[in-house]
């Protein structure tokens, strides 16, 4: 029996819809693709074998969001909504990562940022808007991918790929200095 054909190589991984124009001054589809992939690699998963759906939209949007699916009637910087549940069952463990369905992409879920919150944050970090927008993408993604923030030793691990998957990507890490942490993502997102 033949095996299916996985997807060709250059199959994009991600799926976008930009409410809010500002994301495509940004380039955020190509900012999102970048660091979905880094992600993936970083994890030994091949990006042309899943994809995930984006949302670039407005505060506005993402409070409407945030409310319908968290009961939390205000912005925030990132959403996302996992295709299945993948959670580690115990403390600091690796999720379960998802196997490839060939010969179609294997959809990981769908992630919202807002551009106001985003660009705020930056601000606030002084960090450049493209290297938050990086940021947030690995983060929603690895929410994707079952990581979470929940529990202290989840978070440690999901903060330090993070942090090796931005510095492949030539962005300093993000919780460097940080009093808390994680202030930036960690509670904030969904």
């Amino acid at each position: 029996m033949a095996r299916p054909a996985s997807p060709p190589p250059d199959t994009p991984l991600v799926e976008a819809m930009i409410e809010d124009s500002r994301w495509e001054e940004l380039g955020l589809e190509e900012l999102a693709e970048r660091a979905g992939r880094a992600a993936l690699e970083r994890l030994g998963l091949d990006p042309a074998a899943y994809e995930i759906s984006l949302l670039g939209c407005s505060d506005r949007r993402i409070a409407e969001l945030n409310e319908d699916f968290r009961g939390k009637p205000q912005p925030t910087n990132v959403l996302s909504w996992p295709s299945e549940e993948r959670g580690a069952g115990k403390a600091g463990e690796m999720p379960h990562l998802p196997a490839p369905t060939p010969p179609m992409p294997h959809g990981l879920g769908d992630v919202a940022i807002a551009y106001d919150t985003c660009a705020r944050e930056a601000r606030e970090a002084s960090r450049r808007l493209e290297d938050h927008a990086l940021h947030l993408f690995v983060h929603g993604t690895l929410h994707l991918l079952g990581f979470d923030h929940e529990r202290e030793a989840d978070a440690e691990l999901m903060e330090g790929l993070e942090t090796e998957i931005l510095g492949a990507l030539g962005v300093a890490d993000p919780y460097a200095g940080m009093a808390e942490g994680a202030a930036v993502t960690r509670g904030a997102d969904g």
